[in-house]
C-alpha cells in the first residue's frame, strides 16, 4: 500500500520541515555544482591541455571519456539507491570522482587524463542523478519545479564558471588546478551530505539481488555505440571489420540486456517503465536535445578561441549570453509550473526555439561580428532552458518516490547517451574534417603544417601569433569544419518537438507519495477512509479539500 504525506497541521512542524528541505537543497546544489563544472571547466582548457599532451587527434576523448562513463553508470546509481539509500550511494560517489580528479591532475600524458575523465565521470554520473532523485523524495511535484529550475540554474552557472575558471587556470597557475580544486569543492559536498541529507532509511525484510548481468550488458552495449560514432569514418572505415563487429555488438547486447531485464528480480533499468506514455515521450525528446546541446556544448568554446583570436578567459565570457538564456528561463519556467501547474508547453517551445538557435550558429563565418554570436548562443540556451528539467519533472511525476531513482536514472541515461552520441559524433567528423581541410588549406597557400605532430601540437595562441598567410586558412578550416555538422542536428529538434505534443499533461501531485511501512511509524498513517478521501478529491483539483478531510 501506498500513502500520502498529508501537510502537516502544526505550524512550527512546518517550518522546521521546510528549513530541513531547504538544507538538504543546498547540499545537493554543492552537489551538482561539483559534477556540472567538471563538465565545463575544461572547454576553454582543452585546446592548452591537449596541445601541450601532444594529443589533438585524441581531444574526442578528454569529452566522451567523461560523459561515457556517467552514462553507463546512471542507471545504476538509480537503482542502487532506490534499493540502499541516497546518502551512502552519494558520498561513494564523490570519493569516486575525486580520485579521477587526482588521477587527471598528476596525468603526463593524454592516455592518463582520459583514465582520470573516466573515473570523474564514474562519480559524476551518481552526483547528477542522485540530486535530482533526492529533492523528489521530499517534494512534491507540484512544488518541484522550483527546486528543479534551480538545479538548472546551478548546471546555467557552473556552465558559465567553469569555461571562465579554466581559462584563468589556463593562464595563470596552469590547468592541472581545474583538477585540482576539485578536492577542496569535494570535501565541501560530502560535508554537506553527511550533515543536512535525512532521508527515510530503507528498509528490507531481504536483503536486496543487485541486477550485475544488466548493468554489465547496458555498459557493453554503450561503450559499443559510442565506439562506432567515435572511430567510424575517422579511424576506420564505416564498413570496415572494426566498426561492423562493434555494430554486430551493440545490438546483440540491447537484445540480450531486455531479455536480462524482462527476467531479472531488481532489474536495473524495468521494461515497465516504458509503458508509461510520458516517460517513453520525454526519453525519446531528452535523447534527441542531448545530441544537439552537448554537440554544440563541447567545441564552441574551442572554436571561439581559435576563430576569434580570444584567449581562454574571453571566451568563457563569450559563452555567457548562452548560459544567460539557459539560466533566466530555467527558473522562470520552473516558477510558472509550481504556480500554475502546467507544464507541457514550456519544452515545446523550447524544442522550437532551440532548432533555430542551430540554424542560426550554423550560419556563422569567420566574419560574424561577436555581438550578433552571442545572440545567436543565447537563443540556442533559451531553448535547452526551457526543456531541460520541465522534461524530468514530468518522468517525476508519471512513478512513486520508491521508483523515482530509478525512473529519473533511466531519462537521464538516454539523455547522456545523446551526449555521448552528441560529442563522439560532433567530435570525430570535426577531427576528420579539420585534418583534410588544413592539409588542402594550407597547401594551397604555400604554408606547411608541420605533419600530424604540427596539428596536434596547435594552440590557440601558436595560431593567433602565425602571419595571416597561414592563420586565415587555419580558423577558416575551423569554421567549415565544426558549424556545418550543427545544421544536421536542426531535424532531431523537430523529433523532440513533434514526440512532446503527445505529452499527457497529468495533474502534479501535491504530496509525496512513498510506501508507507518503510517511511511512517504507525501513528503517522493514515487510514484507508481517509486515503480514499484525500485521493478522490485531489482528481477532482481540490487539494485544500483533502487537506481538510485528511486533519478531520
Amino acid at each position: 500500500m501506498t500513502t500520502s504525506l498529508a501537510e502537516p497541521t502544526d505550524g512550527t512542524t512546518g517550518n522546521t520541515e521546510r528549513r530541513s528541505v531547504m538544507l538538504l537543497f543546498i547540499g545537493l546544489m554543492i552537489t551538482m555544482l561539483l559534477a556540472s563544472l567538471n563538465q565545463t571547466v575544461l572547454s576553454t582548457a582543452l585546446p592548452t591541455i591537449v596541445g601541450e599532451l601532444q594529443g589533438v587527434d585524441q581531444m574526442t576523448w578528454v569529452i566522451t571519456a567523461y560523459i561515457l562513463a556517467s552514462t553507463i553508470v546512471m542507471p545504476v546509481y538509480g537503482k542502487i539507491s532506490d534499493l540502499l539509500g541516497r546518502k551512502p550511494v552519494l558520498i561513494a560517489a564523490i570519493l569516486i570522482f575525486l580520485s579521477g580528479s587526482v588521477v587527471g591532475a598528476l596525468s603526463g600524458n593524454i592516455t592518463w587524463l582520459i583514465f582520470g575523465r573516466i573515473l570523474q565521470g564514474i562519480g559524476g554520473g551518481g552526483l547528477m542523478i542522485l540530486s535530482q532523485a533526492a529533492i523528489a523524495d521530499v517534494v512534491p511535484a507540484r512544488e518541484r519545479g522550483r527546486y528543479m529550475g534551480f538545479l538548472g540554474a546551478v548546471f546555467a552557472v557552473s556552465s558559465v564558471a567553469g569555461p571562465l575558471l579554466g581559462g584563468w587556470l589556463t593562464e595563470g597557475p596552469g590547468w592541472r588546478w581545474a583538477f585540482w580544486l576539485n578536492l577542496p569543492l569535494g570535501a565541501l559536498a560530502i560535508a554537506a551530505t553527511l550533515a543536512f541529507m535525512k532521508l527515510p532509511k530503507v528498509q528490507h525484510e531481504v536483503r536486496p539481488r543487485l541486477d550485475y548481468l544488466g548493468m554489465a550488458l547496458i555498459a557493453g552495449a554503450t561503450t559499443s555505440l559510442v565506439l562506432i560514432c567515435t572511430w567510424g569514418g575517422h579511424t576506420y572505415d564505416w564498413l570496415s571489420p572494426q566498426i561492423l563487429g562493434l555494430a554486430v555488438a551493440t545490438v546483440v547486447l540491447a537484445v540480450g540486456f531486455v531479455v536480462a531485464e524482462l527476467r531479472a528480480d531488481n532489474p536495473v533499468m524495468p521494461m515497465k517503465l516504458f509503458a508509461d506514455r510520458n516517460f517513453t515521450l520525454t526519453t525519446v525528446a531528452n535523447l534527441m536535445i542531448g545530441v544537439a546541446m552537448f554537440g554544440a556544448l563541447g567545441y564552441m568554446p574551442t572554436y571561439i578561441q581559435m576563430v576569434t583570436g580570444v584567449d581562454a578567459t574571453v571566451a568563457g565570457l563569450l559563452m555567457i549570453p548562452m548560459m544567460g538564456g539557459l539560466l533566466i528561463t530555467s527558473i522562470a519556467s520552473g516558477q510558472a509550473v509550481a504556480r500554475t501547474g502546467r507544464y507541457k508547453i514550456f519544452p515545446i517551445v523550447g524544442s522550437i526555439v532551440m532548432g533555430v538557435g542551430l540554424v542560426l550558429i550554423a550560419s556563422m563565418h569567420i566574419t560574424t561580428p561577436t555581438w550578433l554570436m552571442c545572440v545567436y548562443l543565447a537563443v540556442f540556451g533559451i531553448g535547452i532552458g526551457l526543456s531541460m528539467q520541465i522534461l524530468t519533472l514530468i518522468v517525476q511525476n508519471s512513478f512513486p518516490v520508491t521508483m523515482v531513482g530509478t525512473a529519473t536514472a533511466a531519462n537521464n541515461y538516454f539523455r547522456q547517451v545523446g551526449a555521448t552520441l552528441g560529442s563522439a559524433v560532433v567530435g570525430s567528423i570535426f577531427a576528420s574534417r579539420l585534418a583534410t581541410l588544413l592539409t588542402e588549406k594550407l597547401a594551397g597557400s604555400g604554408a606547411g603544417a608541420g605533419g600530424d605532430a604540427g596539428r596536434n601540437g596547435l594552440t590557440p595562441a601558436a595560431v593567433n601569433a602565425l602571419p595571416d598567410a597561414v592563420r586565415i586558412p587555419i580558423i577558416e578550416s575551423y569554421n567549415e569544419a565544426l558549424l556545418p555538422i550543427f545544421l544536421f542536428f536542426v531535424p532531431l529538434a523537430g523529433i523532440a518537438l513533434v514526440v512532446l505534443l503527445f505529452v499527457k499533461e497529468k495533474p502534479l501531485a501535491t504530496t509525496v507519495q512513498r510506501e508507507a511501512a518503510e517511511v511512517l511509524t504507525e501513528e503517522e498513517l493514515l487510514t484507508e477512509a481517509e486515503m480514499i478521501t484525500i485521493e478522490a478529491a485531489e482528481e477532482a483539483g481540490n487539494d485544500k479539500a483533502a487537506a481538510t478531510r485528511s486533519r478531520e
